[in-house]
């Protein structure tokens, strides 16, 4: 069933890289700077949630209402709530700077996915077309495989 026709399809292409000095760096400087932003947002948080809660007191009547009691729980229940997602980030973080710290010089680490086209026809092995790869060192491609 050879007529001839071509179909173009999308495919992952895995990126991998070259652990050299400038990767580690650069991997632990973008770590960092995930981190300090989490613990940015962390303190904004705490801030907000205290100056939400001081207003909705400020503006009651009576503070020891229950309502207002109850309001000022939910709104403390969602602070908590989200600091508990923003700490959690922050682990990941912490535990992948680790790793990162652990890596030794010329290990080769997956470092993400691109997209590409490629040409298929009929005859074409479609999983040795879907199982690209590029290895970086520094930027630069050393290798591309699976072509």
């Amino acid at each position: 069933m050879s007529d001839g026709t071509i179909l173009t399809i999308k495919r992952p292409i895995t990126v991998r890289a070259v652990v050299t000095p400038t990767w580690k760096e650069e991997a632990e400087r973008e770590i960092s700077n995930s981190i300090a932003g989490l613990d940015q947002q962390l303190a904004q948080l705490e801030q907000e949630g205290q100056q939400v809660v001081d207003e909705v007191r400020r503006q009651s009547a009576n503070p020891l209402d229950p309502r207002v009691q109850d309001q000022v729980a939910q709104i403390q229940q969602q602070v908590a709530a989200k600091r508990s997602e923003l700490e959690e980030q922050k682990r990941t973080f912490l535990q992948q700077q680790s790793q990162v710290r652990d890596l030794e010089m010329d290990q080769i680490v997956e470092q993400g996915q691109l997209e590409s086209t490629c040409d298929l026809k009929v005859g074409d092995n479609l999983v040795a077309k879907m199982q690209m790869a590029i290895v970086v060192r520094d930027g630069v491609v050393q290798a591309i495989e699976g072509a």
